[in-house]
């Protein structure tokens, strides 16, 4: 990016992946050896920001602020799983700095009966929704997730969010937990995986960045705005993890990815986008696996192969 171009941002898991994505972009980027945010980043009052979200945010190492707001007033469960926050409930919000005004993107987890009020809401405010779909299959009860694109004064853009999930039943801000032990080797996925995570809401998250930027109407566009790709593994039991997450790849990489996946005994639940005007064009897969967490890591790579990312770090 431009050194004329001040990172910022706010977050929605992830997680598909909301809140899910968080914790492992900002680790993820750490490795990648992004750069921190530039001192520039304080022409926005990020504090006012954090009173109009009614949450604090969180600065991620390659300079977007997040707001994460895990929807765990829903008790979902997918092919019979119960799905923590963490892998696949995160609504959040992102915004990066540019000039004292942000460009914001997000992803919020809703219920069917949420969607009409709160995007009326959102575009009363001038927050746009980019994309309306699912990102799981055969859940109870049904969640759709909501991605949004916003920019000008950060303030109000996130009053918008804030007064838009005053209509759900998102819960306020909670304190963090420290990580507990998951029932599987984390350090085996990561060898399998070729990447390592974090552990967060008793999910391990894994997230790659692209190799190459990717720029929405001439800005370019950090990974931690949900431009990674996320890939987060909850124990079931019986030596068993769930995976979800999504693939974020440009055109010519969509047929070779999925047949990977479908190799790997590995579902896909939804192809689509997410952002409109974006360079490249990209499209996001959503996937699905409960299975051994090394055989899936080991399939989830084979698809990473097939994708310009970034490799991991010797």
């Amino acid at each position: 990016m431009s050194s004329k171009i001040v990172l910022a941002a706010m977050v929605l898991g992830a997680t598909g992946c909301g809140n899910s994505r968080e914790a492992a972009e900002t680790a993820q980027a750490r490795q990648a050896g992004a750069a921190p945010a530039e001192s520039a980043t304080d022409s926005i009052d990020w504090k006012a920001v954090d009173q109009a979200m009614g949450r604090p945010g969180k600065l991620q190492s390659d300079g977007v602020q997040k707001y994460s707001m895990p929807r765990s007033d829903l008790k979902v469960r997918a092919v019979g799983v119960a799905v923590k926050p963490a892998l696949a409930l995160g609504s959040w919000v992102a915004l990066q700095s540019a000039g004292g005004k942000a460009l914001a993107m997000g992803d919020l987890v809703l219920t069917e009966s949420e969607i009409t009020p709160v995007v009326t809401k959102l575009q009363e405010m001038g927050v746009q929704p980019t994309a309306l779909h699912n990102h799981l299959l055969h859940e109870s009860p049904k969640v759709m997730y909501l991605h949004i694109h916003a920019e000008g004064d950060p303030v109000r853009i996130a009053e918008a969010v804030r007064s838009a999930l005053a209509l759900t039943r998102t819960p306020g801000p909670s304190p963090d937990h420290p990580p507990t032990p998951l029932a599987f080797d984390t350090g085996s996925v990561a060898q399998a995986l070729g990447y390592s995570g974090k552990v967060t809401g008793g999910v391990y998250q894994v997230s790659v960045p692209r190799a190459h930027p990717v720029r929405v109407r001439g800005t370019e566009v950090p990974p931690s705005m949900g431009l990674a790709t996320a890939i987060n593994f909850q124990p079931t039991g019986q030596n068993k993890a769930a995976t979800t997450g999504d693939f974020v790849m440009t055109a010519g990489e969509v047929g070779p990815v999925l047949k990977a996946l479908t190799e790997a005994g590995i579902g896909f639940n939804s192809l689509h986008n997410h952002m409109v005007d974006e360079e490249p064009r990209l499209f996001f897969v959503h996937f699905w696996g409960n299975d051994d967490p090394v055989k899936l890591a080991r399939g989830l790579r084979a698809a990473l192969d097939k994708m310009d990312v970034r490799r991991p770090a010797p």
